[in-house]
């Protein structure tokens, strides 16, 4: 008797070589021929038809989009219209008759440029929640050209595949967030003898994934290679939405802009008018291009919108308004303790005081709050005693002084 390798089926022993797919489980692997029988055997047990669901969504109005999405994120007003809008024209192209005589409409993907903090992944992630569709992120600093070292293309495609649990019908109309598009900007405009395999190479490399197509992807994710069995996704209807802090960017802003020109503004807007403070409200298309993304990236990536950096007020909003906000997290799991949780305002302002320093934004409110409350969250579930704990500036300062900041900035 032959021995079999780690590649085989555990139902039937099937090697990989015989089988379309192999499935990995905690005890072993089931292959596609298995999974089939397992099927058809069930459908004879219960008399009813087991068929892949497919994701309908109900294209919900902007107005309605927008709702929800208030419910969830603070302020970023001109960013959750302009994405309400989009979402909306999206699922609406995708909801539209196949017709010859009919105008066909293309794709409107996303690219949110906005400081680390304000909320890029967290629109995305909602939108997706709202629309009931898998949602996959991607970083874009791992991507490489195919061959090189790093992760290609497709490997994006197969995060979202994992997460409509490898239904490509409802895979090919999710949504996936490619987060740091700034980092595989072109390395200079001038030419060079190496290639540019981490960022010109990897936006080529992108232009037909955005744009919708055919792309073979590997299961396992990985490396392809001849023998593997690849499943065909096509990305016409997946929304990309892609995200970038773009640092630096104001600068070329600005300089469109010749606000330091003494005299008459060449860009039409007089020199008072413009918001120095906020100046990502005048991003253009053109400033994506001059920062190092290619012209056919920037026009596959046609709905451009910023966020602006958090305020104080914004932030302390954000602590306490949303449906999940943070203070109601972390009241939850005291309350799962039989532990009544309340905060201080001069608390939140000291929390939010500390994200400010740090340059944190609302990422790292969580980070602060969880180093303030880490000595109560070690005692408290074994000390019975105590059913109250509110939070003050006093305490919060005493107990977020003993944390080490290098160790507060590395789980951020």
């Amino acid at each position: 008797m032959t021995k079999k390798t780690k590649e085989h089926c555990s139902f039937c022993g099937r090697e990989k070589p015989e089988a379309s797919l192999l499935v990995s489980g905690i005890e072993g692997q089931i292959c596609n021929f298995c999974i089939e029988q397992a099927r058809i055997i069930l459908e004879e047990e219960s008399g009813r038809k087991f068929e892949a669901p497919d994701i309908k969504t109900s294209v919900l109005k902007p107005t309605e989009i927008k709702a929800f999405l208030d419910k969830y994120v603070i302020g970023q007003e001109e960013a959750k219209r302009v994405l309400s809008v989009a979402v909306y024209n999206h699922y609406k192209r995708i909801a539209q008759r196949e017709d010859e005589n009919e105008v066909e409409i293309e794709k409107s993907n996303i690219v949110l440029v906005g400081e680390t903090g304000t909320g890029k992944t967290l629109l995305a992630r909602t939108i997706a929640r709202m629309l009931h569709v898998p949602f996959a992120i991607a970083d874009a600093t791992v991507l490489t050209e195919a061959g090189y070292v790093g992760e290609d293309v497709e490997s994006i495609l197969t995060r979202l595949l994992q997460a409509a649990d490898y239904n490509v019908a409802a895979a090919e109309k999710g949504i996936i967030f490619i987060d740091e598009i700034d980092k595989i900007a072109r390395k200079s405009d001038n030419p060079s003898i190496t290639r540019d395999v981490s960022g010109e190479g990897v936006q080529q490399a992108m232009l037909k994934l955005l744009e919708g197509t055919d792309i073979n992807v590997p299961p396992q994710g990985g490396r392809k290679h001849p023998e593997q069995k690849m499943i065909n996704v096509n990305t016409k209807n997946i929304l990309f939405i892609a995200g970038g802090a773009f640092q630096g960017i104001e600068k070329r802003i600005a300089s469109r802009l010749r606000t330091n020109v003494v005299g008459y503004s060449f860009s039409g807007l007089k020199d008072e008018q413009i918001d120095k403070e906020h100046m990502l409200q005048y991003i253009a298309p053109g400033d994506l291009k001059a920062y190092g993304l290619i012209p056919e990236i920037v026009g596959r990536l046609p709905v451009l919108t910023y966020l602006n950096p958090l305020e104080k007020s914004t932030l302390k909003r954000i602590l306490v308004e949303p449906k999940n906000a943070i203070t109601k997290q972390f009241t939850k799991l005291f309350d799962m303790d039989d532990v009544a949780l309340s905060f201080d305002d001069k608390a939140l302002d000291y929390i939010v005081d500390k994200s400010i320093e740090f340059k944190l934004g609302a990422r790292g409110l969580r980070s602060i709050i969880e180093a303030i409350l880490i000595d109560a969250m070690f005692e408290l579930p074994s000390n019975k005693r105590v059913k109250k704990l509110h939070i003050n500036a006093a305490y919060a300062e005493e107990k977020f002084g003993k944390a080490s900041l290098s160790k507060l900035k590395a789980a951020i």
